[in-house]
């Protein structure tokens, strides 16, 4: 379906007329071809991380540079070429993919074709999402801060051991990104990651959605790791499989306004741990990763 994208990504085709709508595009529900009503397409919004990729159970795998980084970025690219044949091949009939690893995780030459890749420093956070797509898959997600059978488990940054509570619920990163899509009414279908991960995605957003875990966690850098021909098996079918339970999943939505809560450890003027504690409201859920 790359008819739907020229020039930009706000700019869209609909039936020969094109409509630029401030960077987004804005498609009714059907439209008329020849006398009937055809489907709007199924539009998948994918967002990335590294941690959770088949094969990555080290930090130096993730966060620097050299051949231990540049192969797990190709580990990634492993698992998500499985899941975008998946949706396709389930029904999806456009892809996008959001690099959202902090230093970027992305293998231009290993991108399958059947999506579009969004990369790069300085991009807007989820690019392009709302309310056109019908569902996100989270690919390679890690669990939050302090999970203790988590591989790689942070929350926003593992440096500075960062802890987020909405209305007093310790959410990680999987509820922020399921939140803020929540708030477009886009429903998380699936989930990868390890079993951690796919426990917590479970009990943020329900038993309807797909997880398939890629590894099993022993501690912060150790797991149990498969054969990638299996685990890029199960990413495919897993995906096949979302894309019939979108009817059954639902939104996360968190209420507005949100008693929000951040926990972090500076290092002191004595060079100890400092604990710093930020509480405050965030108004709009597209903010809550400025908080």
């Amino acid at each position: 379906m790359r008819w739907w994208f020229f020039g930009n990504l706000g700019s869209c085709f609909w039936a020969g007329v094109i409509l630029g709508v401030s960077g987004a595009c804005i498609i009714a529900a059907t439209s008329t071809v020849f006398g009937q009503e055809s489907p709007a397409p199924k539009k998948i919004y994918i967002v990335t991380d590294l941690e959770g990729a088949s094969g990555v159970y080290l930090f130096a795998q993730t966060r620097e540079s050299g051949p231990l980084n540049e192969k797990a970025k190709e580990f990634l690219m492993g698992d998500l070429a499985a899941v975008v044949r998946g949706l396709r091949d389930g029904g999806a009939d456009e892809v996008w993919v959001f690099d959202g690893h902090g230093s970027g995780a992305f293998v231009p030459e290993l991108m399958v074709s059947g999506a579009v890749y969004i990369a790069g420093r300085g991009k807007p956070l989820l690019y392009g999402l709302d309310d056109s797509f019908v569902g996100l898959v989270q690919l390679g997600a890690h669990a939050m801060n302090g999970t203790p059978d988590g591989v790689l488990a942070h929350t926003q940054s593992s440096f500075h051991e960062n802890r987020y509570w909405y209305h007093g619920v310790e959410s990680g990163e999987l509820a922020q990104v399921a939140a803020y899509a929540g708030y477009f009414g886009v429903p998380t279908i699936m989930v990868t990651g390890d079993e951690a991960t796919c426990r917590e995605a479970k009990q943020f957003l329900g038993d309807s959605l797909v997880t398939v875990a890629v590894k099993k966690g022993i501690n912060m850098e150790a797991a149990v790791l498969y054969p990638f021909e299996e685990t890029r098996r199960a990413l495919y079918e897993g995906a096949r499989k979302a894309m019939a339970v979108i009817p059954l999943c639902k939104p996360y939505q968190i209420p507005v306004p949100i008693q929000a809560r951040k926990e972090w450890v500076e290092v002191g003027p004595d060079l100890k741990p400092v604990l710093r504690v930020k509480e405050g409201v965030i108004d709009d859920v597209r903010k809550i990763f400025e908080f």
